[in-house]
């Protein structure tokens, strides 16, 4: 055994060096090829058929962040200009990043192809401080400075305006928030809390993923592929335009994924996916804008859940495909009446099906938003806005041990923020100050206030720092939610079941934040992004026995039952800092790196009686992250990145500290072909990444594919 270990280490490092053979041999003949290399204001011939912003094309700048910056497409930027990029995740309009007193990291488009990801979660591996582990094939748990979970608890995920954040399991389902990864203009990450602008449960971040517009896709574009685990897929985009402000594009996407690695041989996790959609943006004049947008599709998801109930065999490990299918809908209308004044309203409709094998849900979610500026008199910026939703569930009953009541619900929030940014000299101090109210149908109003200071001693150089109070309001699991547990035969001959009862006065979990943070080009040639915080958490969530166990006598069974709850039994603090430099040594090959560290202490409260929630959740996040991301152009046609990480050990998931890399082959064969070869986890056959699957761990494979992509 540790001699093929060894021989699969060894065959691994041979693999990365002879990718990284080329880069080695292009550094030496570069300089001889000087007239073959990119410069900075002429991409290379591997990004030139990406299908961002033209030259002189612009796109007014909205909540969802269809950015004013087309200059220049994000990929030809020089390490100056990605500071001048307008973000809006921070503050609902277009900031600088220079000027966003919050820890904000891009990913641009260019990044997710140069990288190889084939979703969004893979993508999100490029941000620092973003904790993302592949639980199975088609799972992950991701996280912001802790409490990484399988559905992102304490982060709030937005697609184009829409939250993606489901109200049933308080989280996002990962599986069913497929983009074509082609049309991504970029990904946003907030890290740190964001419920002053976006609301509730964007306590510990905010990912927002934005698509480029219609105008932005004009053409066809066609890609195919497979390999080992991304069996096949293909993508196909068509746009066009009306020649009268009006653009359009339809899209449609499909892929067969398999199984990762499984010791036990059961490979339950294959997925297959399809969907399509459109967009349509429409500038009618220069002051007003619309967008109307929709999705479909429809999944087999693969997954082993353990099934309980009160009829024998009582305890069953279920492998079975899940089908998820749905759609969303999206209409937003802009009207721009002068400098610095806006008004936006946004209006969408959700549905989602899920039928698993212990448990299904039916969900109709419609959501309305609306956004004001206006510029005031002292260098003033005040936004305010308000917004309502709802969302209707029908809990279905597959189990007996998994039951929701009542079982059908509609669940409600209705918020009101608002926001000043003041300049308290122009274009190097300012104050920003605001709250967001929220109430929904499990609480009362509640207020999270946010105050940062940003000071710009110079155009490239930014301090910041800054207080938010953040909360994650309950959801449907903690306060309706009944989950049993079988625990085999009690001394007495009875069977003995354990059971999560509802909580109907579970509380909000509430966070203070605090921040700081320092950005800095050094020259033309380094820039660095440092962030520190401290948050204090109370009112965590807490999985409590509530009594001694009793018997429970029905027509069918008489039983043991131990009653428990999840209750706000714990509280406590993460401490940690992030820092991302980037170096350019030459146009031609670009260096980046992260290293994110994170300490949490969690506690249970006097009086809590949890059964040991703390060390699992302290244990399930990593305390070191290091990624390395080398990018070169070995000439016009010809480009090679090579991905490095680092992960250290998650105790409370049984997984060990693990490194690994990637890397992607891009071949530009003429301006309408490009292709691509792929290769993920490199250094080992397998490796484990986190837990929560019944059974032994799932662990991850050494994969590759390839990708043909043709554009017109």
């Amino acid at each position: 055994m540790r001699c093929a270990q060894s021989s699969n280490k060894r065959l691994s490092c041979v693999l990365f060096l002879a990718l990284l053979a080329p880069v080695v041999l292009a550094m030496v003949v570069a300089p001889c090829r000087a007239s073959e290399t990119s410069s900075p204001d002429q991409p290379s011939l591997a990004a030139e058929g990406d299908q961002a912003s033209q030259p002189g094309q612009s796109s007014q700048t909205d909540q969802t962040g269809d950015v004013d910056q087309s200059n220049q497409p994000l990929k030809n930027l020089t390490l100056e200009q990605l500071g001048d990029i307008e973000v809006t995740t921070a503050s609902k309009e277009p900031v600088e990043v220079w000027q966003t007193p919050a820890a904000i990291y891009v990913i641009t488009h260019d990044d997710i192809m140069r990288s190889g990801a084939t979703s969004i979660p893979e993508a999100l591996r490029l941000a620092p401080g973003v904790e993302v582990a592949r639980i199975d094939g088609n799972k992950w748990s991701i996280g912001i400075r802790g409490f990484g979970t399988r559905l992102s608890r304490s982060v709030l995920v937005i697609i184009d305006g829409r939250t993606v954040y489901s109200t049933l399991f308080d989280g996002t389902y990962w599986e069913v928030q497929n983009v074509m990864m082609d049309d991504i203009d970029r990904i946003e990450v907030i890290r740190g809390p964001g419920g002053t602008i976006w609301g509730p449960n964007a306590v510990n971040g905010v990912i927002n993923v934005i698509t480029k517009t219609a105008h932005d896709t004009r053409g066809a574009l066609l890609s195919s592929g497979g390999g080992n685990e991304e069996q096949g897929f293909i993508n196909a985009r068509y746009g066009g335009s009306n020649g009268n402000g009006l653009d359009y594009r339809f899209y449609g996407m499909g892929f067969n994924r398999g199984a990762e690695y499984h010791s036990d041989g059961r490979n339950f996790d294959s997925w297959k996916a399809g969907q399509a959609g459109f967009r349509i943006d429409w500038a009618r004049t220069h002051r007003d804008s619309f967008t109307f947008q929709g999705d479909m599709y429809d999944e087999a998801a693969g997954e082993s859940v353990q099934a309980t109930s009160y009829t024998p065999p009582y305890s069953q490990v279920i492998d079975a495909d899940a089908r998820l299918s749905g759609g969303n809908i999206l209409a937003r209308w802009k009207r721009v009446t002068g400098e610095g004044n806006d008004i936006q309203v946004q209006g969408y409709y959700d549905r989602t099906n899920r039928y698993e094998p212990n448990f299904g849900e039916l969900r109709d979610t419609y959501d309305l938003d609306y956004l004001e500026r206006h510029r005031l008199p002292w260098h003033q910026q005040l936004s305010w806005g308000a917004g309502m939703r709802f969302s209707r569930g029908d809990e279905l009953e597959v189990v007996s041990g998994l039951t929701f009541v009542p079982a059908i619900r509609t669940d409600e929030l209705f918020s009101l923020f608002f926001q000043d940014d003041v300049a308290l000299v122009p274009r190097r101090l300012s104050l920003e100050a605001g709250s967001k109210i929220i109430r929904t149908n499990y609480t009362g109003f509640q207020w999270q206030p946010s105050v940062r200071l940003l000071w710009t001693p110079t155009e490239t150089q930014t301090f910041w720092l800054g207080f938010t109070h953040a909360v994650r309001t309950p959801s449907d699991v903690e306060r309706d939610f009944y989950l049993s547990g079988y625990e085999g035969v009690a001394p007495d001959g009875l069977q003995f079941f354990a059971r999560f009862n509802a909580n109907p006065n579970f509380g909000s979990e509430q966070m203070n934040g605090y921040e700081l943070g320092y950005r800095r080009l050094v020259g033309p040639k380094v820039y660095v992004d440092f962030a520190a915080f401290y948050n204090h958490y109370h009112d965590l969530l807490s999985e409590e026995i509530t009594g001694a166990p009793y018997v429970v006598t029905t027509p069918t069974l008489t039983y043991l039952l131990l009653p428990a709850q999840f209750r706000n039994g714990l509280l406590g603090s993460t401490t940690g800092a992030e820092i991302a430099p980037e170096w350019r040594p030459t146009t031609f090959w670009r260096l980046r790196g992260s290293y994110s560290y994170l300490r949490m202490a969690l506690t249970k409260k006097p009086g809590s009686l949890d059964v040991g929630t703390a060390p699992i959740i302290v244990g399930s996040s990593p305390a070191h992250q290091v990624a390395i991301q080398s990018g070169f152009d070995i000439s016009k046609a010809f480009t090679l990145d090579l991905d490095f990480r680092y992960v250290s050990a998650l105790p409370g998931q049984m997984v060990r500290a693990y490194n690994t890399g990637d890397a992607n082959f891009g071949w530009r064969v003429n301006k309408q072909l490009q292709l691509s070869f792929v290769g993920l986890n490199l250094f080992q056959p397998h490796h484990a990444e986190d837990g929560g699957d019944p059974g032994p761990l799932v662990q991850i494979k050494r994969s590759a594919y390839a990708k043909l992509t043709w554009t017109r």
